[in-house]
């Protein structure tokens, strides 16, 4: 066990290092943390469980009804954070919620898009901003029941959020009658298996009635049939946590925060060829330029080559065309990228995009479920011909075979996990395919420092 721990220890950080700065702008979520303050007692002193209490009308005014909540999500333009980026307040509004039976409130923390690290620090530095997102949400659908699925390899994190439960709970702000009000709602923390898959939101829910994490066919949706068969809602941790901001400062403030269509602060975590990665959370719409020099710049010597925006399912952006766009969902979305999870890899001028795309075929291939053939076979096909071509054995109607493929996959599967095997390829060949005409041609990198070198 001691060996693992070495292991797992040489890729450990600590906040100081991904959240814990002063390098943010406006912040919202991560807004006076320091890594000891995460505690019941001290998010209060922030302001914290005041939406929840003006929700409630346990402040002296008259309380906020279910409609009144949802406009103000509306107003405030908050898109989920998870990585589609649907509008929130649309979504809750989605949930019957004058259904009488049994509902349930989901938050997906089984982040394992590779590249991103923002929910893990807001549950471990924030974790009660979560939870009362989750009861302000829980009180709009009328559930009494929720549960966090957590990511299974980041148990201390799992652990972390278990405490902040217990500490709302014996506070009185979990359970029956919360606040005196009669608005019940119970939390639970469910340890995930670590599958990438589970990141969407019906195989999550698969897993969770212990069944193999496997996406469902929509319609029905979980707004309708959820977990175990009854509606349920889904959203992402840092969606969660923007609610409590939005009711304490109203919609519009949000809004204007960010930009139209994009309200308030995003979390993007910044990795690769930077001097400081880490999480940042800015203003939408602020230009990448500013989020490359918050993180410091790319690594003394180099030059910007190009940047993943969104996680290792959104397609690659030349430097030229990224250093254009400002961090919205629009402003990506007309680059040809996607915003995703905000999680932003950076490369420079050493990286050879053909060891580059290899790497992610691979992690696509191995996360596939299995259970869409476009998608099982698809994505094995795509790894082994970029696979062929970065080992010097590549043909010249290997381009065209990987254009076919990921042509056939795309749009072809239940879930979005084919369409994320196939668009970085597209990318990449829209980019850069004269580095994989050159590997073809000359059996070897075009990019002579990139020789054994692989995506960090």
């Amino acid at each position: 066990m001691s060996a693992v721990a070495d292991v797992l220890a040489r890729f450990a950080t600590d906040g100081g290092i991904s959240c814990l700065h002063d390098r943010h702008i406006q912040p919202q979520i991560y807004a006076g943390l320091n890594g000891r303050n995460w505690g019941l007692a001290d998010y209060e002193q922030r302001q914290g469980y005041a939406a929840l209490r003006k929700v409630l009308g346990a402040d002296g005014a008259g309380g906020m009804t279910q409609e009144d909540i949802i406009t103000e999500l509306k107003v405030s333009a908050l898109r989920g954070r998870g990585g589609a980026g649907f509008p929130t307040g649309l979504k809750w509004s989605f949930m019957p919620r004058q259904f009488p039976g049994q509902k349930y409130l989901i938050c997906n923390s089984d982040e394992g898009e590779p590249g991103t690290f923002k929910d893990r620090d807001i549950l471990q530095y924030n974790p009660h901003a979560v939870i009362e997102g989750m009861l302000i949400a829980a009180y709009v659908m009328g559930a009494d029941q929720g549960y966090n699925y957590i990511h299974g390899e980041i148990f201390q994190v799992y652990e972390r959020f278990e405490a902040a439960i217990e500490q709302a709970r014996a506070a009185g702000y979990l359970g029956k009658n919360i606040l005196g009000s009669n608005f019940s709602f119970d939390l639970h923390a469910h340890h995930g298996f670590g599958g990438y898959i589970c990141g969407e939101e019906s195989a999550l829910i698969e897993s969770m009635e212990g069944k193999k994490g496997q996406p469902r066919f929509k319609p029905p949706f979980p707004a309708s049939y959820g977990l175990y068969g009854q509606p349920s809602n889904v959203n992402n941790t840092e969606t969660y946590a923007s609610v409590p901001w939005i009711i304490r400062h109203g919609g519009r403030a949000y809004l204007e925060t960010g930009k139209p269509n994009n309200g308030g602060t995003k979390i993007f975590s910044v990795s690769g060829d930077v001097n400081r990665p880490g999480n940042y959370e800015v203003p939408m719409g602020t230009p990448f330029a500013t989020l490359l020099e918050l993180a410091g710049g790319v690594r003394a010597g180099r030059r910007l080559k190009a940047v993943i925006p969104g996680g290792v399912s959104s397609p690659v952006l030349p430097a030229a065309t990224m250093m254009e766009c400002t961090l919205d969902y629009e402003s990506i979305g007309k680059a040809g990228s996607m915003l995703g999870s905000g999680a932003v890899i950076v490369m420079d001028d050493s990286r050879c995009m053909v060891q580059v795309l290899r790497r992610l075929s691979y992690f696509f291939m191995h996360e596939s479920c299995g259970q869409c053939t476009p998608c099982r076979e698809g994505a094995g096909w795509l790894w082994r011909v970029v696979d062929r071509i970065e080992r010097g054995e590549g043909k010249v109607s290997d381009l065209e075979l990987l254009d076919s493929v990921a042509g056939n996959i795309l749009g072809r599967t239940i879930c979005a996990l084919g369409d994320a095997a196939a668009m970085p390829v597209q990318g990449m060949l829209k980019h850069f395919r004269e580095e994989f005409v050159h590997h073809i041609e000359h059996g070897r990198c075009a990019v002579p420092m990139a020789a054994g070198e692989a995506l960090r």
